[in-house]
């Protein structure tokens, strides 16, 4: 199981930081983000952050939020639901 790492600066979810994690999952199976402290180190703020990917990306990925990172997993088939 490979794993892609990005990070998350202060311009946040961009078109651009979107098409980086479309790239990185055509190697990886797994994405793990940085949300550095420019993009602004709160829970809420890394949720949010979390939720406005995936709502980027489709139904076949997964988050999971730990502390400041967001680990994304792309799935074969669509999933309905969102792991914590």
């Amino acid at each position: 199981m490979t794993t892609g790492f990005a990070q998350l600066g202060k311009n946040g979810v961009t078109d651009n930081f979107i098409s980086t994690l479309k790239s990185h999952f055509q190697k990886h199976e797994n994405v793990r983000i940085s949300v550095l402290k420019s993009a602004g180190h709160e829970k809420e703020k890394v949720k949010k952050y979390s939720d406005e990917i995936l709502e980027n990306l489709g139904k076949n990925y997964t988050s999971r939020v730990i502390g400041f990172k967001i680990v994304l997993k792309k799935w074969r088939k669509a999933v309905s639901r969102k792991r914590n």
